[in-house]
């Protein structure tokens, strides 16, 4: 298996282009299915979940090309073949996603539950309970989910769909499939992180009719059909966070094309407030740090709240910076897998609960230290990025999942970190 180099001390310096958004990608790749048309996605980040997505749907029949300026088409119009099987899915919890247009196309579903790294549970008896509203008998054998139509219905039907709590994948599942429903169906309770306002905008490219897309309440009215379109992946606000934390830590002065202010807004504030200097220009961020921070306390919450996301990174942050700091996590009941790791390379944190306690160090020292999730690996790249000597991390497959050539982008802004075989 891979693993990362990283020889800490540099200040980073430069500028570099943040990839499409995986949170995106991913649910775009599924409402391709929703018609027969051609779809084209640009700016589709090069990620292990992306693959793993391409294969899943090459394996119901579809058509998928990749383009010379990196965009991918789906051709769907081949679609034979509406299931999602554990083989292919079991390292992406985003096969759920899947559910929805395959009811809407053909009126019969069969979904693996999802897989996924070790964080939490994550459980799909929100997107089962909004399908059955919408007319869907759902069952759950051997792993799977057994989606058909109510006897009677040609169609998903119109429904009010409140989730008991908030859920992005729930709410981009009932966004797709109310896209093709017969009548309205209102969201109650839905999620606003960008990623929705994203996928909205595309259907609605695709002759969906929705509106109150990045507001917690949500209308469809269904159409008869989609046609295809051609879409721009939103940037990743979380891998710009993660290299905004990056910066922050090791200091230096770094230019993140793409990167949007207004979907950082919670973790720029916390960064300004730790001594972190950002500016805001047209169509990209700056940032600009000395390395020498004070600690900044948060709570994880949903969107607009500090991102769960970005929770790792940020605690990377604490472990150097001057003073005591308190991070709670909300989201997320396994969500502190990477702080025996941090510990190893010297931070002082203790776990008291769903609550962590950094006290900040002077310094971090290098040693080898292991990758348990995707964002547990950024927070282990940002600390060794500031560790004296040479850190390595293993099982970088998580990273690969989420970060689109991480290790070249940091290298492109000074970074010494390598890539082993």
């Amino acid at each position: 298996m891979d693993k990362l180099k990283i020889r800490g001390g540099r200040q980073l310096q430069g500028e570099l282009t943040i990839s499409g958004a995986k949170n995106a990608t991913l649910p775009e790749l599924c409402a391709a299915l929703l018609t027969e048309q051609s779809v084209t996605l640009r700016n589709v980040p090069r990620l292990q979940d992306v693959s793993t997505m391409l294969k899943l749907i090459r394996n119901m029949g579809v058509a998928c090309e990749h383009e010379q300026d990196g965009s991918v088409r789906v051709m769907a119009a081949t679609l034979n073949n509406p299931e999602a099987p554990y083989e292919l899915v079991k390292t992406m919890r985003a096969s759920v996603l899947a559910l929805g247009p395959l009811l809407s196309r053909f009126g019969h579903a069969k979904v693996s539950l999802p897989g996924g790294c070790a964080i939490g549970s994550r459980p799909v008896d929100q997107h089962i309970k909004g399908m059955q509203a919408m007319g869907a008998e759902i069952k759950v054998e051997h792993g799977y989910m057994l989606a058909k139509l109510a006897p009677g219905l040609k169609r998903l039907r119109g429904a009010r769909i409140t989730t008991d709590m908030v859920t992005v994948t729930g709410t981009e599942n009932f966004l797709m499939a109310a896209s093709l429903a017969d009548g309205e169906t209102v969201l109650e309770n839905a999620a606003q992180e960008p990623e929705i306002p994203d996928l909205a905008e595309m259907l609605i490219q695709m002759g969906a009719q929705i509106e109150g897309h990045g507001t917690s309440k949500i209308r469809i009215q269904g159409v008869q059909r989609l046609n295809g379109c051609i879409h721009q992946v939103v940037a990743d606000r979380i891998e710009a966070g993660t290299f905004l934390c990056a910066v922050a830590a090791t200091g230096g002065d770094v230019v993140l094309r793409h990167a949007r202010e207004d979907h950082l807004d919670a973790v720029i504030d916390k960064l300004r407030d730790a001594g972190v200097v950002i500016e805001v220009g047209d169509n990209f961020l700056r940032v600009r740090s000395h390395g020498s921070l004070k600690a900044q306390s948060f709570r994880t919450t949903e969107y607009p709240g500090f991102p769960t996301d970005m929770q790792a990174q940020f605690m990377a942050l604490n472990c150097i910076a001057k003073g005591p700091s308190k991070v709670t996590e909300t989201i997320f009941e396994n969500r502190f897998m990477h702080v025996n790791e941090l510990v190893r390379l010297g931070a002082n944190i203790q776990i008291d609960g769903k609550v962590a306690v950094i006290q900040g160090v002077q310094r971090l020292s290098g040693a080898t230290v292991m990758a348990t999730d995707l964002r547990a690996s950024a927070s282990l790249v940002i600390a060794g990025l500031v560790a004296e000597g040479e850190t390595t991390v293993e099982r970088i497959y998580h990273l690969d999942r989420g970060y689109d050539r991480m290790e070249e982008k940091l290298r492109s802004i000074g970074a010494d970190i390598e890539r082993v075989k």
